[in-house]
């Protein structure tokens, strides 16, 4: 155990990649999403996206914790195994102080009326119905499934190659297109969209923590191969 906290404080070695970063990228999306609010002459609540901006961030960590950690770990003896589990205990911490960020973004907006021009980007109103703990748990996941992405494509590339990594993209999109041809030939987007709502936001993330597993499955049968 003392070895696999040694490879979290490895990754923490450089605070820029998991703290300052993301904290920068978030600040420059609030402050540009409170510019676009004001300049909408409307007085509704108006919504926007920009609280994914930072999630990109930890995609771009993800690969990161794999390219260019990984080769130094190998240099000062320290196995794969012991990596693999430092670097998910190292993604659940980033992820978990991004879901606090988001959670103190939230309390920012109803303090200050969405900023004082009835703008919201953190406290959407879908995502806080089961409440502060339920918009955490959607925050969580989004960041660690974001990183675990970047860290699955990053382990597969290094395994098999730019072709392999190349082909299971495309695969995964026309799987993806095949889906939303389907959905729509069949006419079940009615359906489709009452299972989400029935769900809600916790119900899908708690769904995607469950791909969240799966991608760390994969990630590490092709990991205990992967050379630096």
């Amino acid at each position: 155990m003392r070895r696999t906290l040694n490879v979290v404080r490895l990754q923490l070695i450089n605070r820029a990649t998991f703290i300052w970063v993301p904290l920068i990228v978030l600040a420059s999306a609030t402050l540009v999403s409170a510019l676009i609010y004001a300049m909408i002459p409307v007085d509704e609540p108006k919504y926007g996206g920009g609280g994914q901006a930072p999630l990109w961030v930890f995609f771009a960590v993800g690969m990161s914790a794999m390219t260019l950690t990984f080769p130094f770990s190998q240099a000062i003896s320290i196995t794969r195994r012991e990596f693999f589990v430092g670097t998910m205990l190292s993604a659940m911490l980033g992820s978990a102080f991004m879901g606090v960020l988001f959670l103190i973004g939230a309390g920012i907006e109803v303090l200050t009326g969405g900023y004082g021009v009835n703008g919201w980007m953190f406290y959407l109103p879908w995502l806080w119905e089961a409440g502060p703990l339920g918009a955490f748990v959607v925050y969580f996941t989004l960041a660690l499934f974001f990183f675990i992405v970047g860290f699955t494509g990053a382990t597969v590339y290094k395994r098999w190659g730019a072709v392999v990594i190349t082909v299971a993209s495309l695969a995964i999109a026309l799987v993806l297109v095949g889906l939303v041809f389907l959905v729509t030939r069949l006419e079940l987007w009615g359906q489709v969209s009452t299972v989400i709502m029935n769900l809600g936001a916790v119900g899908l993330a708690l769904w995607g923590l469950v791909g969240v597993v799966v991608l760390a499955g994969i990630s590490f049968l092709a990991f205990r191969r992967t050379t630096p």
